[in-house]
């Protein structure tokens, strides 16, 4: 098979020039669509037209030449695609071009064509065109899916600001230099999550701040969620800002999978809490770490495990940032409730069995948490405690003793969404002996409610839940020592 061609890439202004599209079906609507979207003055030639043509016909947004291709069709023409299921007409389209020295795109088909449609990926004035020479365009499909998914919309709105500001920029900056040092301030300032965010006049500002300084002023943090750990489960906005951050601080049990996704050159900094640690210093470690970044104009990522607002301390961080005056954001993630949940099979509401839905922490800042045991014990609710390792004893004999069933379904679910992911399911009485027999660690979400005993029905990912006897297992494990 010969190579690919060596095509020379090209945008056209087709603002009110004249285009041909030969054939009259889906491909053609399609090919029509983006020419007039560019402003093209369209004509379509076609024996007859599916209905999207013919109402464009009719309101007058395209011609119509009814009949076979016709080589006057191509009178005053600038670029012409053959759109036809017969290759014997879009040979004879691509024929009659090449005679006229008319551009031609002739679909599906690069040996015809001498002109190709790559796959486009725009954001506003800005457009990412792929193309590989017509040797492989579903691998060109394939590229843009995924720019689409790791190209922020805030990115159009950025170049219509630099499009308004382009003669300013040049006046004040006419060395090229100077303008390159210029773009990279704004592109590594906050100009791009201001807009993010809705804030086109403080964008505009901080444009207007970089054309006036030489040093950024300052960085900025982004509050991300991690997700429970499986990196498909991190949302688009995450993974954009994992890869525009100069400076990661992640979490201990944030995943691997997870961090690979980050931009390669990212400095990171583990920053995790330990069972026994002193976690009030680690927290203050992270708040001076923060600061510090972002003062020294980096972009800082803080990115934790599940949603940074669920049992992440992420309110007390952003209370520190605002405090010193540093700009930030925050990027939910998935929250280990949700994720591991249903990575478990349980539905965390039932219209039969859980009308509510509490999420607990088993741990406060001075050590067991303390809840109202009363209201937690009463049954048709599904109750979510986070760092549900430890403390189960005390659980267990608080819920038992202020009323809820001791034959109550539990299920923790350990390493949730990750494929050593494991559940292990039984009834409330016998839950710290089973934790302890099966050696549960973090990180472990623990679930308990009526809905529990759906682990063992609806069970679909990962290993299935361990179910073992309580009484056999410790027995076993006597016997054995």
């Amino acid at each position: 098979m010969p190579d690919a061609p060596a095509l020379f890439p090209l945008f056209l202004d087709l603002r009110g020039r004249r285009v041909l599209v030969v054939g009259g079906g889906g491909v053609a609507a399609r090919k029509i669509r983006a020419l007039l979207d560019a402003g093209a003055s369209v004509t379509v030639g076609a024996p007859v037209l599916e209905l999207v043509l013919a109402a464009q016909v009719r309101e007058g947004r395209i011609t119509h030449l009814r009949g076979e291709f016709d080589e006057t069709w191509l009178d005053d023409v600038w670029l012409v695609i053959a759109a036809t299921d017969d290759r014997e007409a879009n040979s004879a389209v691509a024929a009659a071009a090449q005679a006229r020295r008319i551009w031609a795109n002739v679909v599906d088909d690069a040996e015809l064509a001498s002109a190709q449609l790559p796959a486009r990926v725009q954001r506003g004035p800005l457009q990412i065109a792929i193309s590989s020479g017509g040797s492989s365009p579903m691998l060109a499909r394939h590229l843009r899916e995924k720019l689409e998914t790791e190209l922020d919309d805030s990115l159009g709105a950025l170049a219509r600001l630099f499009a308004d500001a382009r003669t300013r920029i040049r006046a004040q900056l006419p060395d090229l230099t100077a303008r390159r040092r210029f773009f990279q301030r704004v592109l590594s300032g906050p100009a791009q999550a201001l807009l993010r965010r809705g804030d086109t006049d403080a964008a505009q500002q901080a444009i207007d701040d970089a054309l006036i300084t030489t040093t950024p002023t300052h960085g900025s943090v982004a509050l991300v969620g991690a997700g429970p750990g499986d990196p498909g489960l991190l949302t688009l906005r995450a993974l954009r800002v994992l890869n525009e951050a100069d400076v990661i601080l992640h979490d201990r049990l944030v995943s691997r999978e997870v961090l690979n996704l980050a931009r390669r050159d990212a400095e990171f900094i583990e920053v995790g809490k330990r069972v026994g640690g002193d976690h009030d210093a680690t927290q203050a470690r992270i708040h001076d770490l923060l600061i510090e970044h972002a003062r020294a104009g980096k972009r800082v990522v803080r990115l934790k495990g599940g949603d940074p607002f669920v049992f992440g301390r992420g309110g007390e961080e952003l209370e520190v940032l605002r405090a010193h005056g540093i700009g930030f954001e925050v990027v939910p993630g998935i929250t280990a409730a949700v994720a591991c949940a249903a990575h478990a099979g349980i539905p965390l509401t039932h219209r039969e069995h859980a009308q509510s839905l509490r999420l607990l922490t088993a741990q406060a800042r001075d050590g067991d948490a303390e809840h109202d045991w009363t209201a937690l014990a009463q049954p048709q609710q599904t109750l979510v405690f986070y760092m549900g390792v430890v403390g189960l004893e005390r659980l267990r004999d608080k819920l038992i003793a202020h009323g809820r069933a001791a034959s109550t379904p539990f299920a923790i679910i350990e390493n949730g969404s990750r494929p050593e992911q494991r559940v292990i399911a039984g009834s409330l009485d016998e839950l710290p002996e089973l934790a302890r027999i099966h050696a549960v660690q973090a990180p472990a979400l623990l679930v308990i409610g009526e809905v529990a005993a759906f682990a063992t029905e609806l069970h679909w990912f990962g290993a299935p839940p361990i179910t073992s006897d309580v009484r056999c297992l410790q027995r076993a494990l006597a016997h054995a020592a």
